[in-house]
């Protein structure tokens, strides 16, 4: 398994890690032996202990017998999914399509009353037009190499997005100005997708800007595609897997370097003639 960029995600496996080690040392059991009695190579029990190998429900459970811990498997089991769950790779999320993808974040949205969503190459999801998602959600399959469903995976993220207007959540959005040209699908997707930024920034509950190309002397250089959900969770985007990031200390750096972004954005009217001449470079 991909090793994880996130301290977070690696510190939760490490943690499960040295659980299973503990009680394997407190039953007076090597490796060797904890292996014969669990059934596997004595060289699984070292990279499970080592945290190279994340192990399944059915691994710990037998670990936990051959410990005579087995009042001990739920809780570790609960701890490894968590661990696992905080590392996640874009090709398993995707096996049963990207339809369903879209479905899974619906709740953490709605749990949400704060979210600031830094994107340095794309239009934010809760943003999208269903010709931009579309376009982008079927290059995604492509890309993965799975089901392309993007004309249903663009239905459900618009579908999603509603969750902008209900009440109790307000919404910090921030683009590269980049992300105005970078093109999706053909002109006219490209231009309701502008058109729409133009209606969206506009909204009460959303504060939404724009750092400009031509900003002198940044504070911080573009950053990945990360939301900061309250002051809880960091979900950052990368090519291969989505990282959740959970410790206080990674999160205070991502509220930090989301509030320097920020400093250097511009809203209002100075945004709204970014997005004007973005449309009209279009023609």
């Amino acid at each position: 398994m991909t090793i994880s960029p996130s301290s977070s995600a690696q510190a939760a496996r490490e943690n499960v890690a040295r659980q299973l080690r503990d009680l394997r040392r407190n039953a007076g059991l090597t490796v060797t032996e904890l292996a014969s009695r669990c059934g596997w190579h004595h060289a699984k029990t070292s990279r499970i202990e080592n945290a190279r190998t994340p192990p399944s429900p059915t691994d710990i459970r037998l670990w936990c017998r051959a410990a005579d811990a087995l009042d001990q498997a739920v809780d570790l089991i609960a701890a490894s999914q968590h661990a696992q769950s905080l590392y996640r790779e874009w090709r398993r999320r995707v096996r049963t399509g990207l339809a369903k993808l879209q479905d899974s974040y619906t709740q953490l949205y709605r749990s949400t009353e704060l979210l600031r969503v830094y994107s340095p190459v794309l239009v934010p999801g809760l943003l999208q037009t269903d010709g931009y998602a579309r376009a982008l959600l079927s290059m995604n399959a492509r890309f993965l190499e799975v089901l392309d469903d993007g004309a249903e995976a663009a239905a459900a993220r618009l579908e999603r997005s509603q969750v902008i207007h209900e009440p109790g959540h307000r919404y910090v959005f921030l683009i590269e100005e980049a992300v105005l040209y970078y093109q999706l699908g053909n002109a006219d997707a490209m231009a309701a997708q502008l058109g729409y930024l133009l209606t969206a920034g506009a909204l009460p509950q959303v504060s939404f800007g724009i750092i400009p190309a031509g900003t002198r002397e940044r504070v911080l250089w573009p950053q990945e595609t990360f939301d900061v959900h309250d002051d809880t969770l960091v979900s950052v985007e990368l090519l291969s897997a989505e990282v959740n990031v959970t410790q206080p200390s990674e999160i205070a750096m991502y509220v930090k370097a989301f509030e320097q972004l920020r400093g250097m954005a511009v809203y209002g009217a100075e945004a709204r003639a970014l997005i004007l001449k973005a449309i009209e470079a279009l023609h």
